[in-house]
């Protein structure tokens, strides 16, 4: 099937979403070590959402937790794929690959892969958030 195209109008990004089980654990890692800003923090219902970004991008990462706004179920399904480091949060750029994951070294996050050259062009490495989302780092 072929998509329609339409002319003159832009489609971005505005928002994406990160599952982490512990909101100030998750901002240890994106805010402290990523070195992204926090834009938003709300809580409701005994849940927290943070919305954390990149400077000078219009992009929002929403940390959220698996149980907010969700039945207890999708909430449990959610939070096990989570935690057993089934998902893959997402792809950042870095200007210092190297440098960024050092950082991440050494705030503890655990390493799946130090920076490597692949095969598809870019050079990259692989981390867990401390939800055990799979974020990946390459060179910008």
């Amino acid at each position: 099937m072929a998509w329609p195209t339409i002319i003159d109008m832009a489609v971005t990004l505005s928002s994406m979403f990160i599952p982490v089980h512990d909101p100030d654990a998750a901002l240890g890692f994106y805010r402290d070590v990523l070195g992204l800003q926090v834009r938003a923090d709300v809580a409701a219902d005994g849940f927290r959402w943070v919305t954390v970004g990149a400077p000078g991008q219009d992009v929002g990462i929403v940390l959220f937790q698996p149980h907010g706004g969700r039945s207890q179920a999708e909430g449990d399904a959610l939070l096990a794929l989570v935690t057993q480091g089934s998902l893959q949060a997402a792809i950042f750029r870095s200007d210092d690959l190297d440098a960024t994951f050092e950082q991440a070294r050494a705030s503890g996050a655990e390493v799946l892969q130090e920076p490597t050259s692949q095969p598809w062009g870019v050079r990259d490495c692989a981390l867990r958030d401390p939800s055990g989302n799979l974020v990946r780092i390459q060179q910008g």
